[in-house]
């Protein structure tokens, strides 16, 4: 007589949001490691450390990923032009869920569940500096959510507390195409950062 074991769903999804974690927190440290070593070239690069929150907006599993809160690197290449070079690394997890299992659209379950339990960006475009309190970003890539290898967009407005332009603020939309890839529905989120510059 065999009999059937299941595991327990409370303590996959922990594993799964440890796990996710891990890489976010490695993603970072790499990055924060190959940005300190470009900053070397003192005033040819000047990146921020970003914390941030994102609200989802839209997506198919909204509930079970209302918000999310993470960390990023946010580098600018300076030039003597107002349009700089711009690479930018963020890292989220998401939280807040309401517990609830969602099918897939055409009705079938997903293996690991089709929320967003975290997301990676590596995000590379130009960034345009009208003068020293404000400028405007257009970045794309990358962006690794739950297994999966998509591509996203964020535009932003940023500017800066004071003259000397050592803290930041930013509000960006970010949107990553076909998440939900039977019906082809985007994620999209709008995000609050505040950073401080590290050199």
């Amino acid at each position: 007589m065999k009999i059937a074991t299941f595991a327990n769903p409370l303590s996959l999804a922990a594993v799964q949001k440890k796990t996710s974690m891990q890489k976010i927190i490695t993603t970072f440290l790499l990055c924060l490691l190959l940005t300190q070593s470009f900053g070397q070239t003192q005033g040819k690069v000047s990146t921020s450390l970003l914390t941030q929150y994102n609200n989802t907006l839209y997506d198919y599993t909204i509930g079970n990923n209302p918000w999310g809160v993470g960390l990023g690197l946010q580098t600018f290449f300076n030039n003597k032009t107002k349009f700089k070079p711009t690479i930018e690394l963020t890292g989220d997890i998401y939280l807040e869920d309401d517990k609830v299992f969602r099918s897939n659209p055409d009705g079938s379950f997903p293996e690991n569940g089709n929320d967003v339990r975290g997301m990676v960006n590596l995000f590379v475009g130009s960034s345009f500096h009208p003068n020293q309190s404000i400028y405007l970003s257009l970045i794309a890539g990358p962006s690794f959510i739950s297994g999966q290898t998509l591509v996203g967009i964020k535009p932003s407005f940023g500017f800066y507390f004071s003259k000397n332009q050592r803290w930041t603020g930013k509000v960006s939309y970010i949107n990553v195409f076909n998440r939900t890839k039977i019906i082809n529905e985007d994620f999209g989120t709008l995000s609050l950062a505040i950073g401080v510059k590290l050199f």
